[in-house]
């Protein structure tokens, strides 16, 4: 697929640092493998060292080019307890308390990225979306300027009159149910810059409504225009525009009866969705109907690179967001 090629070739340029905290899992092995195979990253695998060898030898893959690091024994260690008991003495951390927390991959790969040694994350191929996600928002937490963490999805649509050659990103459609005004701004903005790291487009941004320009009223309505505004406050250079029905944001003949003048309608290659429940359905809606692939979901909004695997992902999967969380470095 010419898109995720282009995604591997720029992680290969990149050549950025990819922690897996679970350094134990089958399929994140093989994927480690593989993207040590192809170049698309610097692999850093938590675990005991041992015993990540003897799995990787018991499986017949090669992860010799992979920096293997024990979070129980690391030369860091103590430098990452300190940062931590530094981060949450507001909470009233104590260094014994670090120190247990220490002992926990996902939080030992979020103080790598938050002390430099490592440029993202990868994990949940075996552990909960809160298990991966709880230490990032003590840690690291959001971009300045961002208060929301959302979760975009790349759709690969096979009828490539549609966005890019057939790519559009949507977004909302995996974290926040229900945005609002300022958090929807947030969102537009975070996935046009998605966009543009990964597809290397430039974004088109549409804000859905089921109302297109004052074609109806209500405070939803209200929500998506005033989030608008908001977004082009947020980012002055922003192709944006809303409140846009979907089919006056996608086909350019709608858009522009239904929006004339318009620099966004028929062209958008960004869809942000007004809530989480329409954005959920609405890809899932495309992926099976219109035979599109979906990328995702490729999480945003974080002062770095963490994305949250499904625990039903494929090695190709991790393979991928190993390269996607590489371009999302930069």
């Amino acid at each position: 697929m010419e898109v995720l090629n282009k995604i591997h070739e720029r992680a290969k340029q990149l050549n950025n640092r990819i922690v897996l905290p679970e350094g134990l899992e089958e399929r994140t092995l093989k994927a480690a493998a593989i993207a040590l195979e192809k170049g698309l990253a610097q692999i850093i695998l938590l675990g005991n060292e041992n015993e990540i060898k003897q799995k990787a030898a018991e499986l017949g893959i090669n992860i010799d080019g992979a920096e293997i690091i024990n979070p129980e024994t690391s030369t860091k260690r103590e430098e990452y307890i300190e940062k931590l008991v530094e981060i949450r003495k507001k909470k009233g951390l104590t260094k014994n308390e670090a120190a247990k927390l220490m002992n926990d991959p996902f939080y030992y790969a979020v103080m790598m990225i938050k002390q430099g040694d490592a440029d993202g994350e990868v994990a949940g191929a075996m552990n909960a979306t809160a298990n991966v996600l709880r230490p990032a928002f003590q840690i690291v937490k959001t971009k300045p300027g961002i208060s929301v963490v959302s979760g975009a999805f790349m759709m690969i649509i096979p009828d490539k009159s549609f966005g890019d050659d057939g790519i559009i990103f949507f977004a909302d459609c995996a974290v926040h149910p229900d945005p609002d005004a300022r958090q929807l701004a947030e969102i537009a903005v975070a996935t046009s810059e998605t966009a543009k790291a990964l597809a290397g487009v430039e974004p088109r941004v549409a804000m859905l409504s089921f109302s297109t320009k004052g074609s109806a009223k209500h405070p939803m309505v209200d929500k998506v225009v005033e989030a608008t505004q908001i977004a082009k406050e947020m980012k002055p250079d922003l192709m944006i525009d809303g409140e846009l029905q979907a089919d006056a944001a996608i086909v350019e003949s709608v858009g522009k009866k239904k929006a004339p003048g318009s620099p966004i309608a028929g062209k958008a290659n960004v869809l942000v969705f007004p809530d989480l429940q329409s954005g959920n359905i609405s890809y899932k809606l495309v992926q099976r109907m219109a035979h599109a692939e979906a990328i995702g979901p490729v999480l945003q909004g974080m002062a770095a690179p963490i994305n949250d695997l499904s625990r039903g992902c494929s090695v190709d999967d991790i393979v991928n967001m190993i390269a996607i969380t590489a371009n999302q470095a930069g």
